[in-house]
């Protein structure tokens, strides 16, 4: 597990927001409560976000989506400075085992906890026993440290500019985006999420997977990307890197998904993968007050019977805006 970090000017409750991450992380990893860990994830966010130092359990809760139980557990940490349910975690080897065990990409919950039953109780541990590991387990533990690694901004801008060069170069009716906390400002990444579509591929064809192909095939050809995780008709998993520059250092392997949205669904797609979830919460209730149901596939008119009708067409985010009647948010607007 991480070691908590002490609070710092740019965030001032990141002590707060690590145990409460690492809470997160337990509930999903070892107990499989997927509810807990949102609620924890969500507390984290909002704290995280939070301009001043909260001063207690009673402060915290004023913020919606935290409650009782966490306004507790933050009591206790500020009175003694830990938290008595993860000191029990961190006693319990079987716990830490999972948790550090699902780092690797491609080994799940269910996975690890068979691992652990194997006594297999580490990074160094799943190392010995290659054997075990399916290709993406594999390369998942292959490029283990660089994938720990948080990506900079300005590498996120090196990779993008890479791909969308190499799709326009393929055809110039292509468009790909990287999504997530990059499109939204953030300093660093966890790993490049491209959106990709063509004019030709609409919700009313049929799948068209080779327009996903062609750009891993022409993505490879650069040496860009260097490892398949999987490749479906409509979603590519996989390893990538920058060329080497003239420093010494070798660029680092990064986690890179491509997903091939129908070009009619796109724009709500590029919405929805933009976030903030919470933003995204946020604008589905906007939405179904106005009498709109909103996804990340489409936005369509609710009928009197509460049935949703035809997609109404989108050819902009800023066309689902004005549906709702909200004034457009940049992506940097969106971190909610």
């Amino acid at each position: 597990m991480s070691k908590r970090k002490a609070p710092t000017s740019e965030n001032p409750n990141a002590d707060f927001c690590d145990f409460l991450m690492e809470l997160a992380n337990y509930e999903k990893n070892v107990n499989r409560q997927m509810h807990k860990y949102n609620v924890y994830r969500k507390a984290a966010g909002l704290l995280a976000k939070h301009p001043t130092r909260i001063k207690s359990g009673e402060e915290a809760k004023k913020l919606d989506g935290i409650g009782d139980k966490i306004g507790k557990k933050i009591d206790e940490f500020i009175r003694t400075g830990k938290l008595e349910k993860l000191e029990k975690i961190h006693k319990d080897d079987k716990s830490m085992a999972i948790g550090e065990l699902t780092k690797v990409t491609g080994v799940g919950p269910a996975a690890a906890a068979k691992f652990v039953q194997e006594g297999i109780m580490s990074i160094e541990d799943l190392r010995k026993h290659m054997d075990k590991l399916n290709h993406h387990q594999q390369i998942g533990l292959k490029h283990f440290e660089d994938f720990e690694k948080r990506i900079p901004r300005a590498e996120m801008e090196q990779l993008q500019k890479i791909v969308t060069d190499a799709i326009k170069k393929l055809d110039d009716e292509y468009e790909g985006r990287v999504c997530g906390s990059f499109r939204r400002g953030a300093e660093s990444s966890g790993d490049i999420d491209i959106l990709l579509t063509h004019p030709s591929f609409t919700s009313e064809k049929k799948k068209m997977p080779v327009l996903l192909h062609n750009v891993v095939k022409e993505l490879e050809g650069i040496k860009f990307v260097t490892d398949q995780l999987s490749l479906g008709d409509t979603k590519f998993m996989g390893v990538c890197r920058l060329p080497k520059g003239d420093g010494d250092d070798e660029p680092s392997y990064r986690r890179i998904d491509i997903r091939l949205i129908p070009h009619d669904q796109y724009y709500c797609a590029l919405l929805y993968f933009t976030g903030s979830d919470q933003f995204n919460k946020h604008m589905r209730g906007i939405a179904l007050e106005q009498g709109f149901t909103l996804n990340e596939y489409s936005i369509r008119p609710m009928g009197s019977t509460g049935i949703p009708g035809e997609p109404l067409p989108v050819s902009s985010e800023e066309d689902i805006f004005d549906y709702v009647g909200m004034k457009f948010k940049k992506p940097k607007d969106r971190n909610l």
